[in-house]
């Protein structure tokens, strides 16, 4: 049997469903593989979405027209914002999720787009054709011929998973792996390598004393995902829980080390650095009395709990002994252990910006198969493989987006710009120009761009223009109403604040830490008045507002700042040198920009080992060969 398509999605997690439905509603005849209809969207770790730097990656997402925020925010049985302490270049949203209910949210969302259907199958050959992609064939026989192909399948390609020395062929827990397709892909020159990445235990509420742990109640507040006119909190809202482990725990943890896959030499590939299994935190930090846990619901009903911190590929029985030693779990019944998976990943700086590959035509790879790590990550990825892949069916220039407009942006640009050695993760230090990058105007910075590609529709567009209107309405006012001291300064002394010597305007109060936005529209009837006629998203629009008024000098320093290294980005010299045959540049340098072949001057200047005066090189020579 054989079908035909524009572009084949193979893999229904979180980057082939922000793929295919990117693709199909852009207009491409679009099929998404997948080996369980009933795990679409599985979240295969902790059911949640977000937190520090990935929630504005959702954010980002939504604002380009994705469904991750939206499904989230219908599913979401806990919701808060990280980092409130700090500035809000560093606000971070984040959502516990009912597990089963967002993979139903998403197939409901699939199943429903127009230019859409969904094969329950396992693929195991690609079919190139003239270093093109042509299609595929699946290990039922079935041919798939296609414009486009984009990869998207997480940990499946030969998956392994351990507990203790026991070691079992799996993609996830009781799922099968997929196998042959990797060595379909290598056999063309693209390179693979293996990663590994873990979960925790998952528990039985109804065996925890919770008295013995602390509570961490969610918000009730105006935020969410979604920057569209939606309800919030749909589910009903549950409390999360923190408890620390103690030396006990560790002395039996440090017991099972002669078992763990991770220091036997049964895994031999990096984990995640920044999420380590608890094995790891013991070893690494030895001196730690104590790790803190995070227990969190799996669901608005199950009694399924994730213990979030406690990730571990040792022994079940180490891994039970263990948790029984923290007094709120010591009748602890589980529902599964831990497990750590190794897998296989393509080298990421083997594509395009695009995301598709350098060396096969139209093939394109987003997620966990570029090395990275989280559903974040891998719904961005998704979502511009999804839309690059209807470009290059039915032409048109790749939708690229900057380093100073989308954290998007920064995590491909690091993928294919300087390769991973570990499992990537997204954090705000990873951007240079994070006060440009805010959760708060992901759809100022995006819905211009998705709107004018035609993803984003004319409804979202039109709420994102009425919000910047309201915005623009508000900021124009505080620039010009002028605030006299003998109107103000008795309520500026109460506030804990210097009183005013001259007439200043509106603006520049607002800018001082002890002003809001609300408090001066109380003290002022025309600025209230002006407030009250904002139609809808009140709570929204003022936050905005105020974080453009009080943090006005830093967004507009970084601008500068990114107008001016934006430069160096639109020098092209992609196919102008014989990099080793420069001597001038040095031996790394030549050896990294052959194998990057860098588009631009600015994508040369962050390969690592191409240093400051390498760059100038390139200039000198990139000016003279314009010349």
């Amino acid at each position: 049997m054989e079908f035909n398509y524009d572009i084949v999605v193979i893999g229904a997690g979180h980057a082939g469903c922000e793929a295919a439905s990117a693709a199909a509603r852009l207009g491409s005849k679009t099929c998404l593989i997948t080996m369980d209809m009933n795990k679409i969207a599985q979240m295969s770790c902790n059911p949640a979405v977000g937190g520090i730097a990935k929630g504005q990656i959702v954010r980002e997402i939504d604002a380009m027209g994705g469904f991750m925020g939206v499904v989230t925010d219908k599913t979401a049985i806990q919701f808060r914002i990280l980092n409130r302490s700090k500035g809000p270049a560093m606000w971070s949203p984040r959502a516990q999720c009912d597990r089963g209910k967002y993979i139903w949210a998403w197939r409901e969302i699939l199943e429903n787009t127009p230019n859409l259907h969904i094969w329950q199958d396992t693929v195991e050959e690609l079919i190139i054709e003239n270093g093109e992609v042509a299609g595929l064939k699946t290990i039922w026989g079935v041919t798939f011929r296609c414009k486009c192909l984009i990869i998207t399948a997480g940990t499946f390609l030969n998956g392994l998973m351990h507990i203790g020395r026991k070691m079992v062929p799996g993609g996830r827990i009781a799922e099968p792996a997929s196998y042959k397709l990797t060595e379909s892909i290598t056999q063309y020159g693209i390179h693979s390598a293996r990663m590994k990445t873990g979960t925790p235990v998952r528990i039985d509420s109804r065996s925890i004393h919770f008295e013995n742990l602390e509570i961490q109640e969610g918000e009730k507040d105006f935020h969410k995902f979604s920057f569209l006119d939606t309800e919030t909190r749909h589910l009903k809202q549950l409390t999360c829980w923190t408890v620390n482990t103690n030396e006990e725990v560790h002395k039996i943890l440090r017991s099972g080390l002669v078992d763990s896959p991770l220091y036997n030499g049964q895994i031999q590939s990096i984990g995640p650095r920044y999420c380590p299994s608890i094995e790891t935190k013991i070893v690494t930090f030895a001196e730690k009395d104590h790790h803190q846990l995070f227990l969190e619901p799996e669901g608005e009903s199950t009694r399924e709990m994730y213990l979030n911190g406690f990730s571990s590929s040792l022994p079940m029985e180490i891994q039970i002994a263990a948790l029984k030693k923290i007094p709120a779990f010591r009748d602890v019944v589980v529902y599964r252990p831990g497990y750590a998976i190794e897998y296989d990943y393509f080298d990421p700086t083997q594509l395009n910006h695009s995301l598709e590959s350098k060396i096969i035509k139209n093939l394109f790879f987003a997620g966990q198969v570029n090395g990275t790590t989280g559903y974040e990550e891998a719904a961005g990825q998704g979502l511009m493989a999804g839309i690059n892949a209807h470009i290059n069916c039915h032409g048109g220039e790749p939708l690229v987006l900057g380093r100073d407009e989308a954290y998007i942006g920064v995590l491909i640009d690091d993928l294919v710009t300087k390769g991973v050695d570990e499992p990537y993760r997204m954090f705000t230090s990873r951007a240079e120009y994070r006060i440009l990058l805010r959760m708060d105007d992901a759809d100022m910075r995006l819905t211009p761009k998705a709107y004018e590609i035609g993803l984003a529709d004319l409804h979202r567009y039109e709420l994102m223009k009425s919000k910047k209107e309201s915005i623009d309405r508000i900021l124009d006012f505080t620039k010009e109403y002028s605030v006299k001291p003998e109107t103000i300064n008795t309520i500026l002394e109460q506030w804990g604040t210097t009183p005013l010597r001259h007439g200043c305007k509106l603006v520049d109060l607002i800018i001082r830490p002890q002003v809001t936005i609300a408090k001066m529209a109380e003290q002022i009837p025309a600025f209230k008045e002006l407030l009250d006629r904002i139609p809808e998203r009140k709570e929204e629009i003022l936050e905005a507002a105020e974080i453009q008024i009080k943090y006005s000098g830093y967004i507009e320093r970084e601008r500068f700042i990114a107008e001016k290294v934006s430069r160096l980005d639109n020098i092209k010299i992609k196919g102008k040198f014989d990099y080793n045959s420069l001597q001038s540049l040095s031996t790394e340098a030549r050896q990294k920009l052959t194998r990057i072949n860098p588009v631009t001057i600015g994508q040369a200047s962050r390969i690592p080992g191409v240093s400051p005066s390498d760059i100038n090189v390139l200039l000198v020579l990139a000016q003279s060969s314009n010349r």
